[in-house]
């Protein structure tokens, strides 16, 4: 039987060098489809409360995400019981997807439950996992309380009105967040600590391409919108793809084929880092066809769609230099990430401070300057990482 089903892979087993597996990627989907339903929803209603919605939806998706892939890293195995476990998150996740296009009437109801559902599967996950590791089972009660208490808080919320359920509904997103750090301190305690493998590293990595695929198709689905094409819409498209272009180079060349640097605590707060990193470029992607779509119009959602898309573009930038003092490099390659450490924080408040320029020049010309913004940033680091490259290789070349 153990065969066919598999249990869980034990939490003391370490696999060197694994593969990220197609049933990975395929659970990946579902979740960038939650997301750019979200995204969407904020781009046709870009509102100060629609935001701070935003933020918190993102928050509890990537906490879903991020539960289900880190079991599979921990305790996934070949056996069907993984890939059972996969498709009912998946189904959940599908579901969560359809209640979030709801009408305002049943969308807080119909979200809630799909919520609730789902957190009563992760908690599952976890608290299963001891019943066939006993060096788990200590470790994931930080876990198993917490999640229930979010469940029970979720249940509640469906019986109180607001704003207390707003309340709840934050104190959901506490506890969820909670386990890692309380776990931390058992890790000190019992003078054991945990890693982030290198898998994971690049899962995330992975789940960023397929946002970064997201923001094409918000470039895409903003032309579409018109029925002439003219040199000017042409332009601002090939301005919005190079701008996409430009931001995965510079996070690629940041925090690709990285490992995490060792430490419980430090591979959390890599993981966390990407919640606004991930969020400020899905909302990039998706204003970017509002705005496009308002050439020549002055009204108020236009105008906030331009704030939201340069303030998405920053945070980005920001977020991937917190990203960057998470990770490991070579003494030569941390040098160079210390140095553009504070130039590309700056970057990133320019482009913030840009939103004053969306009343005042042509989307074309505030594309433009985006674009060389980022460009600059490419060339000075792409010319001192081949001068890296060369000195490494140089030796070489002599001795052969």
């Amino acid at each position: 039987m153990n065969i066919w089903w598999g249990p869980p892979k034990k939490f003391t087993t370490a696999i060197t060098e694994r593969k990220i597996s197609w049933l990975e990627l395929f659970y990946d989907l579902v979740y960038v489809i939650a997301i750019s339903r979200i995204t969407h929803h904020l781009a046709n209603h870009p509102e100060p409360a629609s935001i701070l919605n935003y933020f918190y939806e993102f928050a509890i998706i990537f906490w879903g995400w991020s539960n289900g892939s880190l079991h599979h890293d921990l305790h996934g195995t070949p056996g069907i019981r993984t890939r059972f476990m996969t498709l009912w998150q998946m189904m959940t996740v599908a579901a969560l997807c359809i209640a979030l296009s709801s009408p305002n009437e049943t969308i807080v109801y119909r979200t809630t439950i799909c919520l609730a559902i789902m957190q009563v599967f992760i908690t599952y996950l976890w608290w299963s996992v001891g019943i066939y590791d006993k060096n788990h089972r200590r470790l994931n009660v930080p876990y198993t309380v917490c999640f229930m208490i979010s469940f029970a808080l979720l249940i509640i919320s469906l019986y109180i009105p607001e704003p207390y359920k707003t309340v709840l509904f934050w104190m959901v997103l506490f506890f969820n967040y909670l386990p890692p750090f309380l776990l931390h301190k058992k890790l000190v305690l019992r003078r054991s600590d945990f890693n982030l493998s290198p898998s994971m590293v690049e899962r995330m990595g992975l789940l960023t391409i397929i946002v970064f695929g997201e923001c094409i198709l918000g470039v895409i689905n903003g032309i579409d919108s018109f029925k002439e094409l003219n040199a000017y819409i042409w332009t601002c498209f090939g301005l919005g793809i190079l701008i996409v272009f430009a931001l995965w180079w510079i996070f690629f060349a940041l925090v690709a084929d990285r490992e995490c640097k060792p430490g419980f605590l430090k591979g959390q707060l890599f993981m966390f880092l990407y919640i606004p990193t991930l969020a400020s470029l899905g909302i990039a992607g998706a204003t970017f066809s509002v705005i496009l779509d308002g050439i020549g119009k002055h009204d108020h959602n236009t105008e906030m769609a331009g704030y939201i898309f340069t303030s998405g573009l920053g945070i980005f930038i920001i977020s991937v230099v917190g990203l960057t003092r998470m990770l490991r490099y070579t003494d030569d390659y941390d040098r160079l990430r210390r140095k553009y450490e504070k130039l590309l924080f700056a970057c990133g408040l320019l482009l913030v401070s840009l939103s004053a320029l969306i009343d005042h020049i042509p989307l074309v010309y505030l594309l433009l300057i985006i674009f060389i913004i980022l460009l600059i940033i490419v060339v000075m680091m792409t010319s001192t990482w081949f001068k890296i490259e060369l000195k490494q290789r140089l030796p070489e070349d002599q001795s052969s």
